[in-house]
């Protein structure tokens, strides 16, 4: 039909759990369409082409951009991402990464740099940003409801951690629990917040197994840390992998103002369910509840992105904003 854009066509790099979670959101919006996988575990390729039958099965990233693919959806490894991505982008692929961009903010921002370069669609999985209750703080805020936001207290503790041995390895993951997890923590303030510059020292204590950490080689499991941001806000977050929470996990992300407060908060320790209220003194106020699928919005918003024809988006350098408060955290410890 004549005016309509061609599906984009989509190399998934990575295709485990949540490579594929992602690939089935994309290809739900109808916007796009998947042309290749890649994976070492043949069982995840498999499970891949259950999806999508008709995608070519390639051994590298190399031989997926040799079919002039329009995108590059990243779920590999966090050492691998920078690279992958530069390499995409150069090619002429427009690049959807898993977080972190980068391990530090050098290696995030030269994959910005490049995107800019190349004028090419660049996004992270921000995926919290999406869900209904976040997205109905951000609008309280931003519209002065709350008043003057003075405090934000963040926390994502997970009770298991992950179960691959780079995860643990500081080389290949850039850090332990707080690029892990603290990453959507910091970027929910900023985004909340209009990503405002940070005023003065991060102040952070990281622990491995109880201990502080003595080791750069050392991956942390509980962190506590807090800044101030230029306007005046005071950010306090925790995160931890395996920590004894009594329920799976705990997520929560509370904005404290002069006329109101706002909180989402994980439902009965899950990962996925969330409730997110407006306080007003001692009354509360539904402002969304906890049933919805919201897990592949950041990536279905990509997808719909590029099917428009999008090319390089400035908010891409809020990555980069995002990667230098983590590499202050590290430094502070």
């Amino acid at each position: 039909m004549s005016g309509v854009r061609p599906k984009p066509k989509l190399g998934f790099l990575g295709v485990g759990w949540i490579g594929r979670h992602r690939m089935e959101a994309m290809l739900a919006t109808g916007d796009v369409e998947a042309a290749a996988v890649s994976d070492p575990s043949q069982a995840m390729v498999t499970a891949a082409k259950a999806l999508a039958p008709h995608a070519a099965v390639t051994e590298t990233l190399e031989a997926m951009l040799e079919l002039n693919l329009d995108g590059i959806v990243i779920a590999s490894p966090s050492a691998l991402h920078a690279d992958q991505s530069v390499h995409a982008l150069n090619a002429g692929a427009a690049v959807f990464c898993q977080k972190p961009l980068g391990r530090n903010a050098h290696e995030a921002a030269l994959v910005v740099a490049t995107a800019r370069r190349a004028d090419r669609l660049l996004s992270v999985d921000f995926s919290y940003r999406y869900t209904s209750g976040m997205m109905r703080i951000a609008e309280l805020v931003r519209a002065g409801i709350l008043g003057d936001v003075y405090a934000v207290d963040l926390t994502f503790h997970n009770a298991y951690g992950p179960d691959k041995p780079w995860f643990y390895d500081r080389t290949l993951s850039g850090g332990g629990c707080v690029i892990d997890l603290g990453v959507h923590l910091v970027d929910l303030a900023l985004w909340v917040l209009g990503f405002p510059d940070i005023s003065g020292d991060i102040h952070a204590n990281l622990f491995a197994k109880g201990k502080p950490l003595v080791s750069v080689e050392q991956v942390e499991d509980y962190a506590i840390a807090s800044f101030t941001l230029a306007s005046g806000v005071a950010v306090r977050l925790t995160c931890s992998w395996r920590l004894h929470a009594g329920q799976d996990a705990q997520i929560e992300a509370l904005f404290y103002g002069t006329q109101g407060g706002a909180a989402l908060r994980n439902v009965s320790g899950s990962f996925y369910e969330f409730r997110a209220e407006h306080f007003v003194s001692t009354q509360r106020y539904l402002l969304a509840g906890s049933t919805e699928e919201w897990g592949g919005r950041a990536a279905a918003a990509w997808a719909t992105k590029l099917r428009a024809d999008a090319r390089f988006d400035p908010a891409a350098d809020e990555m980069v904003a995002v990667s230098r408060v983590l590499d202050q955290i590290y430094a502070a410890r």
